[in-house]
């Protein structure tokens, strides 16, 4: 009676111990190492110094938490990122949930800055549809959108969104907004912190920097740009 009273109590005490062992090692389950390995390995096609490259001074994302940010720098002058942007429209279809997509305008002199003013004018009227159509614009009609002087690249812009349907008003609102006017302060800023030299530039979470010449396509662009993503989330 006694001796199974003691057995109870050893196996009792045995029971405990493990389930102890268990709760401490819960951080280390099993779905969180493989998600863990997965982020890892899903680099390990990629060289760094070769197929992307890390900012010297990373910039802090404007995501929250759980997200990842990935911006292009991109211009609309530029023939390789019209190139780009049918094949970005289409990622942004399919992309991971947890990545935010925003694109910035490259800003290194005048007609830069009139068609970043340009861009967040068209963000500012809640018409991204235009942004293929400035690209078609400019590179398709030959009609660069852009002038020697501020004022007469406002008038040409105030005749394209005319064309697509913006009031006169509607357009001055937006173009002469503090929203738009601090939008283009904010890539003139992130031009010089992100060390552009060349567009379209691909940065994931402020720090990872690559391109289509660095991945060897569009297609491995894209497929670098969520496996960097996923190395990111949750960090």
């Amino acid at each position: 009676m006694n001796r199974a009273i003691v057995l109870a109590r050893i196996l009792a005490t045995a029971i405990l111990a493990t389930s102890t062992m268990n709760v401490a090692a819960e951080p280390a389950s099993p779905l969180r190492l493989a998600a863990a390995n997965t982020h890892a390995a899903s680099l390990d096609r990629w060289a760094a110094g070769t197929n992307y490259t890390l900012l010297a001074t990373p910039q802090p994302p404007a995501v929250k938490r759980g997200k990842v940010e990935v911006n292009e720098i991109f211009w609309y002058g530029c023939s390789h990122c019209y190139a780009l942007d049918p094949a970005l429209e289409s990622w942004k279809a399919s992309k991971p949930s947890y990545i935010e997509f925003v694109r910035i305008p490259v800003i290194w002199g005048p007609t830069h800055l009139q068609h970043a003013r340009l861009y967040y004018t068209l963000q500012a009227l809640g018409r991204p549809d235009l942004h293929p159509v400035v690209f078609d614009t400019i590179h398709q009609k030959g009609n660069m959108l852009a002038a020697q002087t501020d004022e007469d690249a406002r008038a040409l812009h105030l005749a394209f969104f005319r064309d697509h349907g913006v009031s006169e008003k509607k357009f001055n609102e937006a173009y002469d907004s503090e929203a738009v006017k601090q939008a283009v302060e904010r890539a003139h800023s992130l031009t010089g912190r992100f060390e552009v030299a060349s567009v379209p530039l691909m940065i994931v979470q402020g720090k990872y920097v690559t391109s289509v010449s660095l991945a060897g396509n569009q297609g491995r662009l894209l497929e670098l740009v969520n496996d960097l993503a996923a190395s990111e989330k949750g960090r």
